[in-house]
């Protein structure tokens, strides 16, 4: 028997969003004052949404216990897979000594804490993110942090907080393009208008992390390296996005920064090296002690896994994986029982087994065994302790996406969603906090403007403002969300290893969160009454048609099958080079 969804039960507005706000908030007390283990957070704010869900919006026991595990299923597969992956490179990289070198050669540009920061969080840290997203970025350069002495808190909060300014074009534009599918926007154009957004984020975010790891005095003294790194990619994201398009901003733009970083430190230095409190100190930029072809070698894995995990984004190769590997099946009493406001809700699940980022980051590992020296044993001895280590991690990251879940399926998410919206003529100011409140429940940028883009458009329409701006906001708040999900909290402990300490970061990052998605509210509420000529033009009548039939068009498995013999081609090569290159002595 079908159920429709309640997205009002108490025929109140306020009431029916108060009564959906109950679990968030108690996940909010739980991690934030309770400072709760992240999986117990996980497991009682569970229990708390599906309570909400039964007694107050009506949903059948069972349907929420389904839509919960629905969740859970995609929390294992793909998400805590992308992490299990992620977190054994760098281990194998610890192990087998590769990463000393990496640390070396990194110290050997600068062993200044803030210039480091800006280099591994912010730059590279965005190149994982345009290249894969859903968590990998922060679990490895969080993770490269800590090996280079990074205080393990700090590592993780960095990350989180420099994991902003790339997240609405992560994972090969997938956010842009799922809001314009779901909006009904035209895709060029809303890529434009997030592309005249994000880099006044993007410009500060690298002077942002300095100063409150170094504080006020101490970061000043590196501004002219804030602004070569955070400028480099806010001028190259704005010029990706405004002519290229959605797909290749955080790829083109972390590329061009950490060029242009390097180039720059060849020359300017800060005075005084600045390091940890607690750590000696330094005697100056440390020298490098091995050759360019050990260098290369030790950064040959990560190389690898930024090819595949690239490869792995271009939509004939994941369509060619899909056709050969890709096992989907209904859930069985949920799929179209529950009515939505545009019919039955699907409930599929789909084991993509070769094209998930997991798995291209899995065969990155892989090719990096030989390049790091290491043999079978001491990579399935590596392997082992990673699954011991990430236990708790996978179990909460599982549960969190059955709490996002069952948010939607019960019409909770709705009546947040619908609270914002009658806010009037304020409502642009608030567009961005929807975004950020779905970000938050589910960890995703593409999740938060599948929930809430079409909403974000017909309610600017009915104040006269231009949905573009509002849809827009939706993304660029969302990124600020990132950062205080329970998702990328279980990610960036595990990779620090910080488990169980979830709460620490929660409270380390919330007030940043709320301090810049406020600063997005106010650059939507300029761009929606004041800059208005900042907003790009489009045809509305072509708008919905060619951004549905570009995100619906069919590529034949064999173009994806020739891109991916050109990665494999391309990464053979690397692992050719580096075993050449890296016997050779400094």
């Amino acid at each position: 028997m079908t159920w429709t969804m309640a997205t009002n039960p108490f025929g109140n507005i306020g009431l029916s969003a108060l009564a959906a706000a109950i679990p968030i908030l108690y996940l909010f007390w739980a991690l934030a004052y309770k400072r709760m283990k992240g999986h117990l957070a996980a497991v009682t704010a569970v229990i708390t949404a599906i309570v909400i869900a039964v007694a107050v919006y009506g949903m059948p026991i069972k349907l929420a216990l389904l839509s919960t595990f629905n969740g859970m299923l995609f929390g294992l597969w793909p998400v805590a897979w992308i992490v299990v992956t992620a977190v054994f490179i760098y281990n194998l990289s610890v192990k087998t000594g590769q990463f000393e070198i990496i640390k070396n050669s990194l110290a050997s540009i600068s062993d200044d804490r803030r210039l480091q920061a800006m280099l591994i969080a912010f730059s590279f840290g965005a190149f994982l993110e345009g290249a894969a997203g859903f968590g990998t970025p922060v679990a490895i350069s969080a993770a490269m942090l800590v090996g280079l002495g990074f205080n393990p808190l700090y590592a993780a909060g960095l990350c989180l907080l420099a994991n902003t300014a790339p997240v609405a074009f992560g994972a090969i534009g997938i956010p842009i393009v799922v809001g314009a599918q779901v909006s009904g926007m035209n895709l060029m154009a809303l890529s434009q208008m997030v592309g005249r957004t994000l880099p006044f984020i993007s410009i500060l975010v690298p002077m942002y992390l300095v100063i409150l790891m170094s504080g006020w005095k101490n970061g000043m003294q590196v501004w002219p390296a804030g602004i070569v790194c955070g400028g480099s990619f806010a001028i190259t994201q704005w010029l990706t996005s405004n002519f290229l398009g959605p797909l290749l901003p955080d790829i083109l733009a972390s590329i061009v920064s950490i060029v242009c970083m390097v180039i720059f430190l060849k020359k300017w230095h800060p005075k005084n090296i600045w390091r940890f409190p607690d750590e000696a100190a330094s005697q100056g930029r440390e020298k490098l002690r091995y050759s360019g072809g050990q260098v290369f070698r030790a950064w040959a894995p990560f190389i690898i896994l930024s090819l595949f995990v690239a490869a792995w984004g271009i939509k004939p190769v994941k369509e060619a994986l899909d056709y050969f590997t890709l096992v989907s099946f209904k859930i069985p009493g949920l799929d179209k029982m529950i009515i939505g406001g545009n019919g039955p809700i699907p409930a599929v699940y789909g084991l993509n087994i070769l094209s998930a980022a997991g798995s291209a980051i899995l065969l990155a590992g892989l090719f990096s065994i030989p390049v790091m020296g290491a043999s079978a044993a001491t990579a399935i001895e590596v392997a082992g302790k990673t699954l011991q280590t990430l236990r708790w991690a996978v179990v909460t990251i599982s549960l969190v996406l059955g709490f996002a879940y069952i948010m939607n399926s019960s019409g909770m998410t709705v009546a947040l969603g619908n609270a914002f919206a009658s806010t009037g003529k304020l409502f642009p100011f608030f567009s961005p906090f929807m975004g950020w409140l779905g970000v938050f429940m589910t960890g995703s940028d593409t999740s938060a403007n599948a929930l809430f883009g079409k909403l974000q458009h017909v309610t600017a329409s009915k104040i006269g403002v231009d949905p573009l701006v509002t849809v827009s906001a939706n993304t660029c708040g969302g990124v600020c969300g990132k950062m205080i999900s329970p998702q990328s909290l279980s990610v960036a402990t595990a990779a620090v290893g910080l488990v169980g300490k979830e709460a620490e970061i929660f409270r380390f990052t919330f007030k940043h969160s709320l301090i810049l998605t406020g600063v997005v509210g106010l650059m939507t509420m300029a761009l929606a009454y004041v800059v208005t000529w900042m907003v790009p033009k489009y045809d509305i009548a072509v708008t919905s048609a060619a951004a549905k039939a570009a995100a619906s068009a069919p590529a034949f498995p064999s173009q994806g099958l020739f891109y991916l013999t050109a990665a494999l081609f391309i990464v053979v090569a690397v692992v050719v080079s580096s075993r050449v290159m890296g016997g050779r002595e400094a």
